[in-house]
């Protein structure tokens, strides 16, 4: 089991809708545990030696941890806000460091090569600058003024538009996008990864999306969205070294890499290694 920081961090272990009693055995951080509804229709969580762990329900998912959180799960106040459509994408099992799931999702340089014609296209392959900070008051990672021309930036979307990003980190293996939302300008959809670290190279990666969009069916939106991760997916797979490196000699950024820069420093900083590389090998 990790002895590192991450123990005592909130993770996703299966959708609250899918639950029954009967439950199911899946895995966190090594360790197996078991999901399941209790006789009063609660959510319950128990280790592999039938030890009861934390749980939380949340944005359609059951949470859990193998330590003592010391805070809540953070908070995602457009999960509370009125007429959002509550998207439960499903999950998809990836072969990489969680870490690493998370660092992809923070990459915009890929847009036109992996998501070719939907969030990116050439010509349009720059990265303008934009500003990355690790905000203090709630220790997270943020890039904002993030803008980058995407031929269909969202399944709403009729044509192609230059879309505005925001990129938020409140937790080691959970990100949360702020994107132009087409059909309501002035709002943002709102797009998470919430990955759940089976070992230090394999994860469930649990995407949830609250948008403002009453005409496209639920069942496009949910394959817009695996989609474009499954698209990702291949890349994710093939990526060397397989663990995230956190040396700064071991990879060389560029200019657009910055949100991956701070990701990896707030990383270290808070000693979140379980899935990390160190130093080169």
């Amino acid at each position: 089991m990790t002895q590192d920081a991450m123990i005592d961090e909130w993770y996703p272990v299966g959708l609250f809708s899918q639950l029954d009693m009967n439950g199911h055995r899946t895995a966190l951080m090594g360790e197996p545990i078991d999901v399941a509804l209790d006789a009063e229709g609660n959510a319950k969580v128990t280790s592999g030696d039938g030890h009861t762990l934390p749980v939380c329900v949340r944005y359609g998912h059951v949470w859990s941890s193998l330590g003592k959180p010391r805070k809540e799960l953070f908070a995602i106040p457009e999960a509370d806000q009125p007429g959002r459509r509550f998207v439960d994408v499903g999950v998809v099992r990836v072969r990489c460091s969680p870490l690493r799931a998370v660092e992809n999702f923070l990459d915009i340089a890929h847009f036109p090569f992996v998501h070719t014609d939907i969030l990116g296209a050439e010509p349009h392959t720059e990265v303008l600058d934009y500003k990355v900070e690790i905000r203090q008051d709630k220790d997270e990672v943020w890039a904002t003024q993030v803008k980058f021309y995407q031929p269909q930036a969202a399944k709403s979307a009729s044509g192609g538009i230059t879309t505005e990003y925001m990129y938020r980190v409140p937790a080691p293996t959970c990100s949360v996008l702020y994107k132009t939302c087409p059909p309501r300008p002035g709002e943002w959809d709102v797009i998470t990864l919430f990955v759940q670290p089976l070992a230090e190279d394999l994860c469930n990666v649990w995407p949830w999306m609250a948008l403002f969009d009453d005409v496209t069916p639920m069942t496009d939106l949910i394959h817009f969205q695996q989609t474009i991760f499954l698209q990702d997916r291949s890349i994710l797979e093939n990526q060397i070294p397989r663990l995230l490196p956190l040396d700064p000699g071991m990879e060389i950024p560029t200019r657009a890499d910055l949100t991956s820069v701070a990701y990896r420093r707030w990383l270290k900083r808070h000693n979140y290694i379980y899935g990390a590389q160190l130093v080169a090998q």
